[in-house]
């Protein structure tokens, strides 16, 4: 996209248009003059008698046409007309996307472990400009990574993710999920993504919850599992307004994840975030034509 492509915030407004066409039409076909003695009398006579002041010229009043015209300016700024900012690259961090991976015994001593480090580490690498972290989580959660644009980091932490990265036995999901929205609340992302890596292990009422919390921050959460057609991860991605993925869609996993930033936002109502709103100018313009309305003949 150039520096000068233009689009429309609020289009609709354009919609009145046609109709303040045809109140022009109307207004302005009504020419005031000498009733209607100037369509059939001589046009030398008429001249004559408007030269000597004994009929009004039929001359366009100034106010219709200035009204008529501060009205079209309106409905244009209305409208919304903008431009993309040219820093809107610095408003990506608004949408990060949080990994949150399973460390317990019952998900590292899987023989698809591996498969599912590999599955993350696309996911990093389909993050394009947005930021990204990593959660760790067993019997507790904890932050193996801050928020960063730094992928190969990224990538680089996912692989040292083992057994013996989180001490405490057990998966509790619904810490990490807590203390994403937490790390989510504190970077200020407004539109972000939150993806757990599980065996579905510890999914309950309690992670739903957390699910749901997350979903209303405005916040997608999605699953990697190890196991298909698990009931527990369709029910937490339908509330987290998110998707779940096995082993074998690391592609559906990177296109989920490469969703452009400026269109994420758009559909948060954030458009403005990204696009340069001229309206306010083009309000100012509109009292131009007002200016007609103080003009007056000198006698």
């Amino acid at each position: 996209m150039s520096d000068w492509d233009v689009t429309l915030l609020r289009p609709l407004w354009l919609g009145l248009l046609p109709g303040l066409a045809v109140l022009a039409w109307w207004v302005l076909s009504r020419v005031p003059g000498f009733g209607n003695w100037d369509k059939v009398t001589d046009p030398v006579l008429m001249k004559a008698m408007v030269a000597i002041g004994r009929v009004e010229g039929s001359s366009i009043s100034l106010a219709p046409i200035a009204f008529l015209a501060a009205a079209g300016i309106c409905l244009v700024a209305l409208a919304g007309p903008a431009f993309e900012r040219r820093d809107a690259q610095t408003y990506r961090n608004l949408d990060g996307v949080l990994f949150l991976v399973d460390a317990s015994a019952s998900v590292t001593n899987d023989e698809r472990w591996p498969q599912m480090l590999t599955m993350g580490r696309f996911g990093v690498g389909a993050l394009g400009s947005r930021p990204g972290g990593i959660i760790v989580f067993g019997g507790d959660a904890y932050v193996a990574t801050d928020m960063t644009t730094d992928h190969r980091q990224l990538g680089q932490t996912f692989s040292l993710i083992s057994a013996e990265t989180v001490p405490d036995k057990g998966s509790r999901p619904e810490r990490a999920l807590a203390l994403a929205r937490q790390r989510i609340e504190e970077a200020g992302i407004l539109a972000g993504d939150v993806v757990l890596f599980t065996d579905g292990a510890g999914l309950g009422p309690a992670s739903l919850q957390q699910t749901a919390a997350l979903a209303e921050r405005g916040a997608r959460v999605s699953l990697v599992v190890l196991n298909e057609n698990d009931a527990q991860a369709d029910t937490h991605s339908k509330a987290g307004g998110g998707a779940v993925f096995t082993l074998d869609q690391t592609d559906d996993l990177g296109w989920w994840l490469s969703d452009d930033a400026s269109t994420r936002l758009e559909k948060a109502d954030y458009p403005v975030l990204f696009w340069y709103d001229l309206g306010r100018y083009l309000l100012v313009l509109a009292l131009f034509p007002l200016l007609f309305l103080f003009w007056r003949d000198q006698p």
